[in-house]
């Protein structure tokens, strides 16, 4: 389907189908009738929409944002070169410029120390690394295919900075940031992070290896991603929540494993030229809400694609946002913000609120309680 297929365009075109019908409505026979019906039900589409830096999403997701970086060659301090600075609206620089942005950070970019309260955040690191200190004395580092999944329950202080390690080549990041919902219930849990290291994420293979897929979160096909955290709507199984990144080289297919019509499933097409679903087509950088109900097929073309999925229960609950906070009323909001005036969550016991590590630091991760995991590079 076109880009060019506006909702304009989209209303004359059944305002001028429906005026055919009613003019010469012998020509439809019962059997052409049948034929459209099904051929509507078995259409997975309720929604396709352009993607833009942040992306469209459906209960139990908040949010989900695409950042794709083309940061230069670090300095000492592990950020741009001064010059880069220039022309920015530093500490508040989401326009790309040169290649990338500079977000909340002034000298190493990133989002420095910040607070939140009754949701999740899931970073899906494709690309780069991340540096992330938190309230609770909790630090990280991790990239290249690591996921980091944090719950911040009643409330926490988090930095996630993008060292740029390399001080002779250039520093691509590329991730997705995704909000994932608590319910009432759980909105005031402890906070707690969690690693989904790349070597712990299952990576499934189909069409004779010619597919990829990363199983972020959840069950695909009977296998089983590592389980999230104990307080997240993602860990009873029956809310059959699902995060997979699918990569497909040229002439590839894969079918979506079906479900409920009554959970909700987000489909972006992020890269790659065109995407087949079931019998459409459509150009890249395409969001879709589908049916999972029905069977979907993902066909690639000439070129190879990668799609981001996001599927779940529906929390189904008054959603109240202020900033950084995810609550079920205004009073809650008020709440959360008295309490971090009063608390800081803990305060901030790192030397700076753009905390990054040690350049010579592999990817590692050091708990609250002490507990430490190292990797390589």
């Amino acid at each position: 389907m076109s880009k060019d297929f506006t909702r304009r365009n989209f209303v004359q075109r059944l305002s001028a189908a429906s005026a055919a019908l009613f003019a010469l409505p012998w020509l439809v026979s019962g059997k052409e009738e049948s034929e459209q019906t099904k051929e509507k039900d078995m259409n997975p589409i309720k929604q396709h929409f352009p993607l833009g830096f942040q992306w469209e999403t459906q209960d139990p997701f908040l949010f989900c944002v695409h950042h794709e970086d083309q940061f230069p060659a670090g300095t000492e301090q592990m950020g741009p070169d001064a010059e880069h600075f220039k022309g920015r609206h530093m500490g508040d620089d989401f326009i790309i410029k040169d290649g990338f942005r500079m977000y909340h950070g002034k000298k190493v970019p990133g989002f420095p120390g910040h607070p939140h309260r009754g949701f999740e955040t899931i970073t899906v690191v494709r690309k780069g690394m991340v540096d992330h200190a938190d309230s609770l004395g909790a630090a990280g580092r991790y990239g290249n295919g690591d996921v980091q999944w944090m719950t911040a329950g009643k409330g926490v202080q988090h930095s996630e900075m993008f060292p740029l390690l390399s001080q002779t080549e250039e520093n691509p990041l590329e991730l997705f940031q995704v909000w994932l919902n608590l319910p009432k219930k759980d909105k005031m849990v402890e906070p707690h992070f969690k690693m989904l290291w790349r070597e712990s994420i299952p990576n499934l293979k189909f069409d004779h290896d010619k597919v990829l897929v990363e199983l972020i979160v959840g069950t695909w096909n009977g296998k089983q991603a590592v389980a999230p955290p104990p307080d997240s709507w993602a860990f009873p199984a029956e809310n059959e929540v699902l995060i997979v990144n699918i990569k497909m080289e040229p002439h590839a297919k894969i079918t979506l494993p079906k479900t409920s019509a009554t959970i909700n499933r987000s489909v972006f097409f992020y890269e790659g030229d065109q995407l087949g679903i079931n019998e459409q087509q459509f150009d890249s950088y395409s969001g879709f809400f589908l049916d999972p109900s029905v069977e979907t097929e993902l066909i690639s073309h000439d070129t190879a694609v990668s799609i981001f999925v996001l599927q779940g229960k529906p929390i189904g609950e008054q959603v109240m946002q202020y900033g950084p906070f995810v609550m079920n009323t205004k009073e809650e909001i008020r709440q959360a913000f008295d309490d971090y005036h009063q608390t800081q969550f803990g305060g901030w016991p790192w030397k700076r609120y753009d905390q990054v590590h040690d350049r010579s630091k592999p990817r590692f991760a050091l708990h609250a309680d002490g507990k430490e995991e190292i990797k390589e590079a």
